[in-house]
């Protein structure tokens, strides 16, 4: 059974994951360390799981507990790494898909980023969140979504 796993601390797109997962019928886990509670939507198919804190503790849960009918939200790029090798699907919150052709240059680019940190340099930080993201977003997990539905089928 398809499911939707939410990299939920810092996930701006919960609500839209949960219409989607709604419309869809399919469940999600809502998997966050705690650290900044996050209010329950009281829906039938959503699970909220709250993790020990500690860094990537969320992230374990999720690439443990994860298969190849999944889709997991995030904008940790080594997480979508790890559910990309257990054949998962994984999107950005911007509506960016992780692929196996893009993943790789992606992690090269948080590593070049934050050695650029370690030395002093300013690199800002991701832009705010659009309406135009929002929507590509909201498209790219129900297309997302339904692939993974016909693929378990």
């Amino acid at each position: 059974m398809t499911a939707i796993y939410i990299d939920a601390d810092a996930c701006p797109v919960r609500e839209e994951t949960y219409r989607v997962a709604q419309r869809l019928g399919v469940p999600v886990f809502v998997v966050s360390n705690g650290s900044r509670p996050i209010r329950p939507p009281g829906l039938p198919n959503v699970t909220m799981v709250t993790v020990a804190e500690g860094a990537d503790v969320a992230d374990d849960w999720i690439a443990e507990r994860i298969t190849a009918a999944d889709v997991c939200v995030t904008a940790d790029i080594p997480l979508a790494s790890r559910c990309l090798a257990a054949g998962a699907r994984a999107l950005s919150a911007t509506g960016r898909p992780w692929t196996a052709d893009n993943i790789g240059n992606a992690l090269a680019g948080r590593d070049v980023a934050r050695h650029m940190r370690e030395i002093g340099l300013s690199t800002g930080g991701p832009a705010p969140l659009t309406k135009a993201d929002r929507s590509r977003f909201l498209s790219a997990l129900d297309t997302m979504v339904n692939a993974a539905l016909r693929a378990v089928r």
